[in-house]
């Protein structure tokens, strides 16, 4: 059986965010265990691994951890990161600006059905509770595919958990043995 992996890099850090506070780095994070946890004995085809950078003006110290972060990420066999945009939006009426991902729905679900119509997976390990995934989510299975769902209990969506053929909740128990 051979699996591929997709994880949605905003999602998972503000998961693991949520469940432990600025306690844990996720450059402390063994993203190689997890993701062996994830496969469960199945051969890894391809992982992919979405977010955007940082804006290096904003803080140079955040964006050099990401930096770090991302070169081990690379490292690891079969991942692929894939870089989307982060826009800045400035907050009406004032002088203060938020950031926004982008695009990185949309190349999830791109890859997910790409891959599936190429036969490169039978499963398909999808870290992320966003409901957005659904439609390639049935996609992926109208070509006999299975869909496993990983999420974080604040950041799920009922929808696609009910959508996917398995779903499991990350979890303080499930996470610590990750950490180094």
């Amino acid at each position: 059986m051979k699996c591929s992996i997709f994880i949605d890099g905003n999602n998972f850090y503000h998961g693991l965010r949520y469940l432990y506070g600025k306690d844990k780095s996720l450059k402390k994070f063994d993203f190689s265990k997890f993701i062996n946890f994830l496969a469960k004995g199945r051969e890894i085809v391809d992982i992919f691994y979405y977010n955007a950078q940082l804006d290096k003006s904003k803080n140079i110290q955040k964006f050099e951890s990401q930096k770090e972060f991302f070169d081990k990420l690379i490292k690891i066999p079969q991942l692929r990161l894939i870089l989307c945009k982060l826009l800045k939006r400035k907050i009406k009426g004032t002088d203060k600006y938020y950031y926004v991902l982008k695009e990185d729905d949309i190349h999830m679900a791109v890859d997910i059905v790409e891959s599936a119509c190429y036969n490169k997976f039978d499963t398909a390990i999808l870290v992320s509770g966003d409901g957005d995934f659904v439609p390639a989510v049935e996609s992926v299975q109208k070509g006999k595919k299975t869909v496993e769902n990983i999420y974080f209990k604040n950041s799920s969506s009922r929808n696609l958990k009910e959508h996917c053929n398995s779903s499991l909740e990350l979890t303080k128990e499930i996470l610590d043995k990750f950490f180094d």
